[in-house]
């Protein structure tokens, strides 16, 4: 199952089925002690911002009514989380993360997506996630999973969807422009192709191990001095065919790293890389454990790192060189 269908099926679910975000009580930091420190910060790359090392995914509120999206965003800013990450096609995320926002967005730092290719369909969507957002400007625009060769031709060709982000960004709508990406051939081929300020990719220590997927991408943006963006940190492997339609975990369309020990294990090696922030599964459980984590943040040892690896031996990555979808 592709993920935008996932996410489309998971918003339709969603209302025939409690959601596992109920905002409960946070856990425990793993270390068994509780957090005190504010999550840290880094700069993204050559744009000088200041980023908290993870980020809220619109996900964790897709699908929760108000009053839990204005809670769970409230605790985030208040542990250190200045970075948002949203899509329209997070369901109802927008809607919910827009209002739960407004009260610290001059202080936060909000990055959007578009999958419209053309100049006209992402003008369209960037006007309407302005609108639900509550917002005059986005932080960071992207154009979502920018995959295959024939989107990116589309995107920077005659009439494109890059016409609308440059543009937008002399309205002042927008402020730096960037690319979410599954596929390193993609990847690399619009890092040459144009000056983008940021890339949003899995760093995922399968995928890097099993998979030779990611390293390439991390090394390339780092020439460039792009903002390095991390996904999939607490991923594991692919839910097997009988578990893809029914399956523990409603918001993640991958299956993720065991809870607690081997996810906050897989999202220390994410941080452990250069890269300036991840962005954690949008299920509740998980973001909370992340931002313990994150506030607790140091990197592996070697014993740590040489646990979690075996771990990852011959498991089936996610995504593979040449992925498309």
């Amino acid at each position: 199952m592709k993920r935008r269908d996932f996410l489309k099926q998971a918003a339709i679910t969603a209302a025939a089925v409690a959601s596992t975000s109920q905002l409960k009580a946070s856990h425990s930091a793993p270390s068994g002690t509780k957090p005190t420190s504010p999550i840290a910060r880094r700069t993204l790359g050559k744009t000088g911002e200041q980023l908290s090392i993870l980020g809220f995914g619109g996900i964790v509120v897709m699908n929760e009514d108000s009053g839990a999206a204005a809670n769970i965003v409230a605790e985030a800013v208040d542990r250190g989380i200045n970075y948002f990450d949203i899509a329209p096609d997070y369901g109802n995320a927008q809607e919910r993360l827009g209002p739960a926002l407004a009260p610290y967005r001059n202080k936060c730092f909000l990055a959007c997506k578009t999958e419209g290719r053309m100049k006209d369909d992402s003008r369209a969507q960037l006007e309407q996630s302005l609108k639900l957002l509550k917002t005059d400007h986005i932080d960071l625009y992207q154009f979502h999973a920018l995959t295959k060769m024939s989107d990116l031709d589309k995107v920077l060709g005659p009439g494109g969807a890059m016409e609308t982000m440059e543009a937008a960004k002399k309205e002042g709508k927008i402020r730096y422009i960037g690319f979410s990406v599954h596929s390193v051939e993609t990847a690399l081929a619009a890092m040459d192709r144009y000056n983008f300020d940021t890339v949003l990719f899995p760093v995922n220590w399968v995928l890097f191990t099993q998979a030779n997927f990611g390293p390439q991408i991390l090394k390339r943006a780092q020439e460039k001095k792009m903002g390095i963006l991390a996904l999939k940190g607490m991923a594991k492997t692919v839910w097997a065919a009988d578990q893809r339609k029914n399956h523990p975990e409603p918001k993640c369309w991958y299956q993720p790293a065991g809870f607690p020990e081997e996810a906050s294990l897989g999202l220390r090696w994410t941080l452990g890389h250069p890269i300036t922030a991840t962005i954690p599964p949008g299920d509740e459980r998980y973001f909370r454990l992340a931002m313990d984590v994150a506030q607790n943040y140091k990197p592996l040892d070697a014993a740590e790192e040489q646990a979690l690896l075996s771990g990852g031996h011959g498991v089936e990555p996610i995504f593979h060189l040449g992925n498309d979808v």
